[in-house]
């Protein structure tokens, strides 16, 4: 008997894992990628001129990058695609946009001195002017059409917030 989610499951396959289940073998669906490097990080952080948090950190060092995160945030960019949302086309546009409306000063500064480590149609954004105790970096999930920045204490509690959703 099929379940209603097994088809959205299937489309995460492979064809060698699909081939595996079809001789009725166990397949682990990995939506990650492989680790980076401690010298790709390295690299990213000495591009960006800062030093990423530890959540963020262990997760490159874990997957360097995720394909799947929710349905408006299309996946965590590799360490090397990390960058400031300033520099971004859509990050750009975004920032002109809500810079041109008066009210959102608060915003267009967030979205000046923030990361972005993952975008679709929303963003996701690390602030590090804003370090807690423990090193970690305010995050952010930013939906443009709505407004309004959700906020949350680090990348670790950001990611786990869009693995729930996820589909």
């Amino acid at each position: 008997m099929n379940h209603p989610d097994d088809d959205k499951l299937l489309d995460l396959l492979d064809g060698d894992q699909l081939d595996a289940l079809d001789r009725e073998e166990r397949v682990e669906v990995w939506l990650g990628e492989a680790p980076a490097g401690e010298e790709a990080l390295v690299a990213s952080e000495k591009r960006l001129g800062v030093r990423f948090p530890p959540s963020l950190r262990g997760f490159f060092l874990a997957s360097d990058g995720w394909t799947s995160v929710n349905g408006w945030v299309d996946g965590v960019h590799p360490c090397g695609r990390v960058s400031w949302m300033r520099d971004g086309d859509a990050g750009m546009r975004v920032t002109e946009i809500y810079d041109s409306i008066p009210g959102n000063e608060d915003d267009v500064q967030l979205f000046r001195r923030s990361v972005e480590i993952a975008r679709g149609e929303d963003f996701w954004l690390l602030d590090p002017t804003d370090v807690g105790p423990d090193g970690e970096w305010a995050a952010y999930e930013f939906a443009p059409k709505y407004g309004n920045p959700t906020k949350y204490p680090s990348f670790s509690a950001l990611f786990h917030s869009g693995y729930e959703d996820m589909d």
